[in-house]
C-alpha cells in the first residue's frame, strides 16, 4: 500500500492512490466493471444503464441505507478496456488506470473532488482499495488515515471536512 497524495492540477483538486494486485489487468478490469464484483469492495451499489460500460452511459450509485441515505448519478466518460475507466460520480470524477506490473496489475485511482473532501475521500478509498486487494480493513483505519491525510493535505488544499452530517456508518 502507498499513501494517497493530493494535488491541484488545472485548478481542480485531486487525490491519487495506487495498489499492486496479483491479478492481470483483464481480471482487475472485471472487478471495476462487474456489478457483483464491485459490491465486494466499492462503497455502494453501482448500476450502469443497460449494464454496458460505454462513454455516455448513465450510472446510479446507491449507498446502503444503514450507512447514509444517498444516491448519486454519474456518467461514463472514458472506457479503454482493460487499461482506463473514468466516470463522474456526483460532482466528482473517478479515473482508474491499470497497467501490467510483472504479471500483476498496478492500479492507480484518481479522484477529482472539492478540495475540502480530499482527506475524507482518500481515507475511504484506502479502505476500499484494501478490500479490493483482499485485505481486511481495520475498524479504526478510516479515522487514522483521515487524521494523517488531514495533516498532509491542509497545507495544500485548505481545511478538510470529516464525514457528511448524514453519515450513519462506523468510522
Amino acid at each position: 500500500m502507498t499513501n494517497a497524495t493530493a494535488s491541484i492540477e488545472g485548478g481542480r483538486a485531486s487525490v491519487r492512490l495506487e495498489r499492486h494486485l496479483v491479478d492481470p489487468p483483464a481480471l482487475v478490469w472485471r472487478a471495476l466493471t462487474e456489478r457483483d464484483r464491485l459490491r465486494t469492495w466499492f462503497p455502494c451499489d453501482v448500476e450502469v444503464d443497460d449494464g454496458r460500460w460505454r462513454v455516455g452511459a448513465g450510472i446510479t450509485f446507491t449507498f446502503p441505507s444503514e450507512v447514509i441515505d444517498m444516491t448519486l448519478r454519474g456518467e461514463v466518460t472514458e472506457v479503454e478496456e482493460p487499461s482506463r475507466l473514468a466516470y463522474r460520480w456526483g460532482d466528482e470524477v473517478l479515473r482508474f488506470e491499470l497497467s501490467d506490473d510483472d504479471g500483476g496489475t498496478l492500479l492507480v485511482l484518481f479522484d477529482e473532488l472539492p478540495p475540502s473532501f480530499a482527506a475524507r475521500n482518500a481515507a475511504g478509498w484506502d479502505d476500499c482499495l484494501d478490500r479490493l486487494v483482499g485485505l481486511t480493513a481495520n475498524s479504526r483505519a478510516w479515522r487514522e488515515h483521515f487524521k494523517q491525510y488531514q495533516r498532509e493535505f491542509e497545507p495544500i488544499l485548505g481545511p478538510q471536512e470529516g464525514p457528511p452530517a448524514e453519515y450513519k456508518g462506523t468510522l
